[in-house]
């Protein structure tokens, strides 16, 4: 085993176990912060796959941005993680229903994808700088990448101005 698989074997089941605990935390706030370990684990097997541009994407929006404002929201919002609330409710068992199908659905695909060298084609070597061209060019990917961002700023106001207004009538 060469070093490279052990890392991808320690990331992936770190990332595992933390994405189990996502879904498994009887805090909210806890399962946010496992939320950022599964997001740091996936970003490490970016790395290993020598995808640093998606690697970094992952920690500064996913981990910096969309986990922060996730954070704030929890914090910010009284109540919602009341342990005394009943976690399971009547489409609980519809949902692992599905859960599992997709499980077996991945599965089959996963099981029947040729992994040969042949099947997987090689990027481009500019593919970074198009990428990067094409998020900041006007007539492709600028917009809704600005709309994103304007989109999570109002979100975050609007959580603020919520919990405020909350703390004000108490």
């Amino acid at each position: 085993m060469t070093a490279q698989q052990f890392f991808f074997l320690l990331f992936s089941f770190v990332t595992l176990i933390a994405a189990l605990r996502v879904v498994t935390a009887g805090n909210l706030f806890h399962a946010a912060l496992w939320l950022i370990a599964t997001l740091a684990g996936v970003a490490a097997l970016f790395v290993l796959l020598e995808a640093g541009l998606l690697a970094a994407v992952q920690v500064l929006l996913y981990i910096g941005a969309i986990s922060i404002l996730i954070i704030f929201a929890v914090m910010l919002t009284r109540g919602v993680a009341d342990p005394r609330e009943k976690r399971l409710n009547s489409w609980s068992g519809l949902g692992a229903v599905a859960a599992i199908v997709m499980m077996i659905i991945l599965a089959q695909v996963i099981g029947t994808f040729p992994w040969g060298g042949s099947a997987l084609a090689e990027a481009p070597a500019d593919s970074i700088a198009t990428l990067g061209k094409a998020l900041v060019d006007p007539a492709q990917f600028v917009l809704p990448f600005e709309v994103i961002s304007v989109l999570l700023l109002v979100a975050l106001i609007g959580s603020v101005y919520v919990a405020r207004a909350r703390g004000e009538g108490e």
